[in-house]
């Protein structure tokens, strides 16, 4: 482990259920359970944690933005779309690639980007 280097992340989840099926759905994400509040993520790219609660991470109330890669954007979009994501924002163009934002089942906010 590289020391004072991000290793973990964690972030609330009013809908707990719903957002592990989502992310697992969407992303091939797994995840373990430590009780019935928390669940830890695996195979995401970087460790973290969903916890249970009513809090929202939303950029426009100055949250961090969670950024994924993707090789193929509209494919991304595609999968959390049918995974039950709600589209944030469309498809956009900024300097260095394309991103989407999108909300979780929980509301949270994240975005994709690609190349």
């Amino acid at each position: 482990m590289t020391s004072e280097k991000i290793n973990y992340i964690e972030l609330p989840a009013s809908n707990l259920e719903g957002t592990k099926k989502f992310f697992s759905d969407a992303f091939g994400w797994q995840f373990v359970d430590y009780g019935p509040d928390y669940a830890a993520i695996q195979n995401a790219g970087l460790d973290g944690g969903f916890y249970r609660s009513p809090l929202v991470a939303e950029v426009g109330k100055g949250s961090a933005l969670v950024v994924l890669y993707s090789s193929d954007l509209e494919a991304s979009l595609n999968r959390v779309e049918q995974a039950g994501g709600k589209i944030v924002k469309s498809i956009f163009s900024f300097p260095g690639g394309r991103r989407f934002h999108f909300s979780d089942p929980s509301g949270n906010e994240y975005a994709v980007w690609s190349e």
